[in-house]
């Protein structure tokens, strides 16, 4: 690929130094002549001109962040494409990813946690309210200023949310983070963010990926059949209303993931207000209850239970299939023991009358 260095792209980028190189393209950063500031200036390498697939994700990629206006996802402010170079111009971000802190932290605070993964929601609330899927969010795709403040980069395999893509397709996502119908090319919607976010906070609180594997098919199986084991066991420092969240936007079925990013944002604020008191099945003393008496709180942070060894643990989504699937099974069952003991007393009943009728037949 040719070096642009030095050069004055379109008579107002100059570009000054190369700040990031990726499988696509190479990022510079440039001085915009015109408006006298510094910006990012993203270059397509010159082989992948020639890929149709590859220059589509880099023109969804431009298209989607330009729909999108939002403090914690990075503006893009122009775009050039020409028949022998393509590149698009968004703000300089002046800090490191997110990966990179997270390896030098190894274990999060539940307080760096909050402030990271809540602009991160806010963020991906935008897009979806907009029907874009990131599809691709990772440690690496989110940038942090110095400020704390959050950017969401790198929609290049962005999509209109229920698209339905190829195996293929979707094996552009990271696989540690991409969602289990991701990994099966289903169908994508905003669930299968939230579903990355929840490895990403998993990854924050124990210092490990959830699910790893000698090759990207073997991850990519585990998301789609396993479990990941309790972050509560991994890090005992973590508290039984965080796991449930976590776990809840990690659920292998959409259906039992958050519904969106607000909810999951409204879960993350109810924590945050207090975290002492894991809710849901956990019970509390309601003011003007009697002494020892105790309620369900009114507000749920995913789903906590309490076990026969009295300690608050999280029910997996396969465990409340299991139980939703009895319950049906016993609701199906109730019917059927009605009629068989209307019919039992029934017979019963006639027994009496014809005994009695014979009885009486016989005094005559």
């Amino acid at each position: 690929m040719a070096n642009y260095l030095g050069t004055v792209l379109d008579n107002r980028y100059e570009m000054l130094e190369i700040i990031g190189t990726g499988g696509m393209a190479v990022v510079y950063k440039a001085r915009d002549v015109k408006l006298n500031r510094y910006v990012a200036v993203k270059i397509l390498k010159d082989e992948i001109l020639q890929d149709d697939e590859l220059r589509s994700r880099f023109h969804a990629e431009a298209e989607a962040v330009a729909a999108m206006s939002h403090p914690n996802i990075v503006s893009i402010f122009d775009v050039s494409i020409t028949k022998h170079m393509e590149y698009f111009v968004m703000e300089l971000i002046d800090g490191i990813t997110l990966k990179q802190y997270m390896q030098q932290r190894k274990i999060l605070s539940e307080a760096e946690l909050q402030l990271f993964i809540s602009q991160i929601l806010k963020a991906l609330e935008h897009a979806h309210s907009r029907n874009i899927v990131h599809r691709d969010i990772k440690p690496q795709n989110v940038m942090i200023l110095r400020d704390g403040t959050v950017k969401v980069t790198d929609f290049g395999i962005a999509r209109m949310a229920n698209h339905q893509q190829t195996v293929t397709q979707n094996a552009f996502g990271s696989v540690h983070y991409i969602a289990p119908e991701q990994a099966k090319g289903g169908m994508t919607d905003g669930r299968t963010d939230l579903y990355s976010v929840g490895i990403i906070m998993y990854e924050m609180l124990t210092g490990e990926l959830p699910f790893t594997g000698e090759t990207p098919v073997a991850v990519a199986i585990q998301h789609l059949s396993s479990e990941p084991p309790s972050p509560m066991a991994k890090n005992p420092k973590v508290r039984p209303g965080m796991e449930a969240i976590v776990l809840k936007a990690m659920a292998t079925d959409p259906d039992d993931r958050y519904a969106s990013a607000t909810e999951m944002l409204s879960d993350m604020e109810a924590y945050k207000q207090n975290p002492l008191i894991p809710v849901g099945l956990y019970k509390e003393k309601a003011v003007g209850d009697e002494e020892g008496e105790e309620t369900l709180p009114t507000k749920e942070v995913g789903k906590i239970e309490q076990n026969n060894r009295g300690e608050y643990v999280t029910p997996s989504p396969k465990t409340k299939r299991k139980r939703q699937k009895a319950q049906f099974k016993y609701n199906e069952k109730l019917p059927v023991l009605a009629g068989v003991l209307s019919a039992f007393i029934f017979l019963i009943v006639a027994v009496v009358v014809f005994l009695s009728l014979l009885k009486g037949c016989g005094s005559d």
